[in-house]
């Protein structure tokens, strides 16, 4: 959820202040992208996890402090629900093995927690929504302790001037409310970062809108919310409708939503943090005392706080991020749009797909957003969230096809040359792109395993059938062996 602030109250004048102050930011922003040196020369990639921790029935246990402690490890942090945890890999660059790195040292960083946490009665689960999550974990006493998030809570909720009104049709229908931001902490994510220079930029974040559709179609890992079979992604209508700032009336009058896909392809970094000024009232309104205008006339690198945390809460799918990493300035692409799970093995499958084909993509000669419509890339991503690998997804020059047959024939070798310009190795290609194959081959993924599982329980009280599914998959999560092969 970003960086920490401290507990506070916002006046109308601090508002007034953020507005000039973030709008100099972003004036600086623009002179830097004219004139300053960006981190370019070796792009590094990035990898967070998003956990639920549950007890030994399958429960969600909200004891994140408890674990943390146990963990005793900088790498993890708190998350928005005391039933979260989240974890930082190091940045690692894919030509120097750089996916191997991230799987070996996520497994070993998730199996010394998960042995560190038992002990407090808190295990580490690896899937989008804890499917056995009910009302009652979801009340404001179930934030963590951080005061950024009950703050967030808070100036949301002012926002919006009433509840939220959570409602997802899928093979069951869920209409429920809520007077916190808590059902956001159900949504647990893979986050996969690829740095790239300014020029390089807009190819690649077009090419991550372009391809979300397919990258959820063969990841759902989501489908079951408050005792729901819903969508098969269900992180994605959850997440949209928990944070949204919005009463029913903005949404008519068109107001934009602060979870947003976007509405345009762009040709700058810029026009992302541009419209986040021009569209969005500031959630966390803080101003620091620095003048990044001074600071960049001076010679040094402007930090840019007030627009970086102002970034922090409009939550694209793929968010543009302005970082500053040893008096260099860089920017990187975060793609976030994706479930946790369901094993190691899965996520670095999923990540080999997207940094290869990102690439692919954002490099080819002839753009790929100039053949598709920003409206065609949106209702792929919604459709994908939907029907998860059974969606049909539309692609230029083949038209309306089902995903796995776009990704077989199309896109899983687009993926293998991009990982090979990324200096990826081949028998590292192989492995990780053959598990997505072998999920397209069986037509598995973990929200599929995982309602497979719940048919065979059809007979039990439903909290009964997912506590006793959530174990099974716990159970094969720590194989590490590809869901698809779970049988």
């Amino acid at each position: 959820m970003g960086e920490d602030v401290p507990a506070q109250e916002f006046t109308r004048a601090d508002r007034t202040r953020h507005r000039e102050k973030v709008r100099r930011n972003l004036d600086v922003f623009a002179r830097m992208l004219r004139e300053a040196h960006f981190d370019t020369d070796d792009p590094l990639t990035g990898l967070e996890v998003e956990l639920n921790l549950v007890d030994d029935d399958g429960d969600p246990a909200l004891r994140n402090a408890e674990a943390l402690e146990a963990i005793a490890d900088a790498a993890f942090q708190t998350e928005l629900g005391q039933f979260n945890i989240e974890i930082n890999v190091p940045p690692a660059r894919l030509r120097e093995g750089g996916l191997t790195t991230f799987e070996e040292g996520l497994r070993r960083s998730l199996n010394h927690a998960e042995e560190r946490s038992s002990t407090v009665g808190a295990h580490l689960v690896m899937i989008g929504i804890l499917p056995t999550l009910g009302e009652g974990h979801l009340r404001p006493d179930s934030i963590s302790a951080n005061p950024r998030y009950r703050l967030l809570s808070e100036q949301i909720l002012a926002a919006r001037g009433e509840d939220i009104l959570i409602k997802i049709d899928g093979p069951e229908r869920l209409l429920t409310t809520a007077d916190s931001i808590l059902p956001e902490a159900a949504c647990t994510s893979t986050q996969l970062h690829v740095q790239t220079s300014p020029d390089s930029f807009a190819a690649y974040w077009n090419a991550s809108q372009a391809i979300a559709g397919v990258q959820l179609a063969m990841s759902a890992n989501s489908p079951y919310l408050l005792g729901k079979e819903l969508w098969r992604e269900t992180r994605i209508p959850l997440f949209e409708q928990a944070t949204d700032t919005r009463s029913e009336e903005l949404k008519v009058q068109g107001v934009r939503p602060r979870v947003w896909f976007g509405e345009r392809w762009i040709t700058s970094v810029f026009d992302l943090f541009e419209e986040n000024v021009r569209y969005f009232p500031a959630l966390l309104p803080i101003v620091h005392d620095d003048d990044p205008m001074a600071v960049l006339d001076a010679g040094g690198i402007p930090a840019l706080a007030e627009l970086r945390l102002h970034n922090g809460t409009v939550y694209r799918w793929n968010r543009p991020i302005y970082d500053v990493a040893d008096a260099v300035p860089h920017l990187r692409v975060e793609n976030r749009l994706l479930a946790a799970g369901p094993t190691v093995a899965d996520i670095m499958a999923n990540a080999a797909f997207y940094f290869g084909l990102v690439r692919a993509i954002a490099e080819n000669d002839r753009p790929l957003w100039s053949q598709l419509s920003f409206t065609a890339a949106e209702e792929n991503f919604h459709s994908a969230a939907r029907d998860g690998i059974d969606a049909q997804q539309y692609w230029p020059g083949v038209g309306q096809v089902p995903a796995t047959e776009l990704v077989l024939r199309r896109l899983l070798p687009l993926a293998h040359r991009g990982l090979e310009a990324w200096g990826v190795e081949a028998s590292v290609r192989d492995r990780l792109l053959g598990i997505i194959e072998g999920r397209c081959l069986t037509g598995v993924t973990g929200a599929g395993w995982f309602t497979d599982r719940m048919r065979r329980r059809a007979d039990m009280d439903r909290y009964d059938a997912l506590r006793a599914t959530l174990l099974e998959y716990r159970e094969a999560m720590h194989t590490n062996e590809p869901v698809h092969t779970w049988e």
